[in-house]
């Protein structure tokens, strides 16, 4: 029930550490950093840490992503997934006149609520001023409310930043690791063997 509240894609619900093939040094950072992260949540949790996890696509992020919401999960935790999109959309929604939600409740919903939020796609939007500003509204108060979180992007620091602005990349470089996934995508390989 937690994992389906959570909304991991079901394609990553069974994900987990050891299935990550870690068989190069800079895989083996990346997964022990992430495993470190999930293993050490109540820790991270304290201090408002997170993670940014950059890199092309088929790399492994959303795979590592799962496997720490997967390991992090317990009843007493609300832990989301969530595309940047459809994040987006959800604050946009509160606009219309029939809506279920004020935008107050789904800014407080992902900006406090939310124990562990993992951010999926950032930076494949257009990159507008309002979605610059939803986005600075709810990683503001995840970092005044030291609420962790994890951001997935296929940018690279330069394109992430020039993205997310100014103001939120600020925030992040204080509170989250820059995890880099600087290899070829897995994805051919996982056609051929099947």
């Amino acid at each position: 029930e937690a994992i389906g509240h959570a909304a991991i894609p079901v394609r990553f619900r069974s994900r987990d550490f050891d299935g990550f093939v870690a068989d190069t040094p800079e895989k083996q950072r990346a997964l022990s950093v992430v495993r470190d992260f999930a293993f050490g949540f109540d820790e991270y949790s304290k201090k408002g840490r997170g993670l940014v996890l950059s890199g092309l696509p088929g790399t492994g992020k959303s795979h590592l992503a799962a496997a720490a919401m997967l390991h992090v999960i317990k009843p007493r935790l609300w832990v989301q997934y969530v595309t940047c999109m459809a994040l987006i959309r959800a604050v946009r929604e509160t606009w219309r006149r029939d809506a279920e939600k004020s935008e107050r409740q789904v800014l407080a919903n992902f900006g406090r609520d939310i124990d562990l939020l993992v951010i999926d796609e950032v930076g494949v939007q257009y990159g507008t001023d309002g979605e610059q500003t939803i986005l600075f509204e709810i990683l503001d108060r995840r970092y005044s409310e030291m609420r962790p979180s994890i951001l997935i992007t296929n940018q690279d620091k330069a394109g992430f930043k020039s993205y997310v602005g100014d103001r939120v990349f600020d925030r992040l470089g204080e509170t989250c690791s820059w995890v880099s996934f600087d290899w070829p995508s897995y994805r051919p390989l996982a056609r051929k063997a099947e």
